[in-house]
């Protein structure tokens, strides 16, 4: 058997936000203005800034308005309360992200819980959760969406496949679960305390691995053929590359998996670069969905 073929991410996600900026200039054109998007960044992560200056770019390439706040570390939970109080009243704003982790002050779940549902571009507020838990219309969490739009690229329609899911988070898991069954997937969810998980994992058509531990899934729990979406990003001692070097790894073993599965995303280069793409969409669809424009097919 040949090797898997790579589902290449960062195609995926230049062809998405192409596809953006042209229903972002279809919107100005008939509406006279464009969606906007607000980023919150509190404190000086540097992971957390690199991320955030690169939706600002990727949102201002795709024709929309960037709005960018940033605190310093020591704000309190009531200050980014009110900030997030006057966003969800601005009419310029379509889509309200903060970006986490937040400081150790500040109680993450305020916050999103703070977010005007129909401007929750990262889909992660109770209200949305649950209309994409029972079958409603959501913004939805961009990481899983992104991975199952690259899934219905590769597979057509996705209807009777056994899905695996490995992790069970509220950001990845749960959603990616609720996308499969909404796509009339058999669905498991899966997680360190399954019995037997690789032969659960080995009985899947499509397996999703989103659990957070480097190289977890080895190629041996792997069906033949099957199409693997590896989610993580885990950083691991690279000492061929020199002292204190790392290198990126997902929760599968890539190099083995490869050898079996039919396709599979790479660590980098996969289900990461869909992120920002996915969330460009969903500040689309807000946009639309508040104003009462058509939605553009993206």
């Amino acid at each position: 058997m040949s090797d898997a073929q790579i589902i290449d991410g960062k195609a995926f996600a230049a062809a998405l936000r192409e596809r953006v900026g042209q229903a972002v200039a279809g919107l100005q054109a008939a509406h006279g203005a464009a969606p906007g998007l607000a980023v919150v960044l509190v404190g000086e992560d540097p992971a957390s800034e690199v991320y955030v200056r690169n939706k600002g770019k990727q949102t201002a390439e795709c024709g929309m308005r960037s709005i960018e706040h940033k605190l310093p570390a020591e704000t309190d939970q009531q200050t980014l309360l009110d900030l997030i109080a006057d966003l969800n009243s601005d009419d310029g704003v379509d889509g309200i992200l903060v970006q986490l982790p937040l400081p150790d002050q500040v109680d993450p779940q305020a916050v999103l819980d703070m977010i005007d549902p129909a401007k929750d571009v990262d889909g992660f507020h109770v209200i949305n959760a649950g209309r994409l838990a029972t079958g409603g219309d959501a913004l939805v969490p961009c990481t899983p969406m992104g991975c199952l739009l690259m899934l219905k690229e590769y597979l057509g329609d996705l209807s009777g496949k056994n899905a695996v899911v490995v992790g069970r988070s509220n950001i990845v898991g749960k959603p990616m679960a609720a996308l499969l069954t909404r796509e009339n997937c058999t669905v498991t969810i899966a997680h360190s305390r399954t019995k037997d998980l690789p032969a659960v994992c080995r009985a899947a058509d499509i397996l999703v691995a989103a659990v957070g531990r480097p190289e977890m899934i080895r190629g041996d729990w792997i069906g033949p053929g099957a199409v693997v979406i590896d989610v993580g990003i885990n950083r691991i001692p690279a000492p061929e590359r020199g002292e204190g070097k790392m290198r990126l790894v997902g929760d599968v073993a890539f190099d083995e998996a490869k050898a079996v599965a039919g396709a599979i995303t790479p660590v980098p280069g996969g289900v990461g670069p869909m992120t920002i793409a996915v969330l460009l969409r969903n500040t689309v669809e807000a946009a639309c969905r508040r104003r009462g424009w058509d939605l553009p097919n993206i």
